[in-house]
């Protein structure tokens, strides 16, 4: 759920390499590319009408849930991603080694 109630539901689009959210009909995007069983997440995307609601962070925990039960590594290549991870200690046990503290 967002920060005023609304849930959110992330989609996994492979086809597209990114994890989606629609709310409010605007779509927020965690994008990646795989390669070698690692996920390098390059962007997210949130419009600036829904910032601050905890979208982006909803779309990189279902990222590094999908890298987990999956067995992939993730590269942080968004300064976002990169800051998420620092934030959540429980998630870096999927960081690639080059990128693990």
């Amino acid at each position: 759920m967002t920060a005023d109630g609304q849930p959110i539901e992330v989609v996994h689009n492979a086809a597209a390499g990114r994890f989606e959210a629609r709310v409010n009909g605007l779509l927020c995007v965690a994008v990646y590319r795989l390669a070698d069983g690692v996920m390098r997440m390059t962007h997210t995307e949130v419009p600036p009408l829904l910032e601050g609601r905890g979208i982006a962070s909803r779309l990189v925990a279902a990222a590094v849930d999908y890298a987990r039960a999956n067995g992939l590594a993730i590269v942080p290549a968004c300064s976002y991603v990169r800051a998420w991870m620092r934030r959540h200690p429980h998630a870096q046990d999927v960081l690639a080694d080059d990128d693990r503290p």
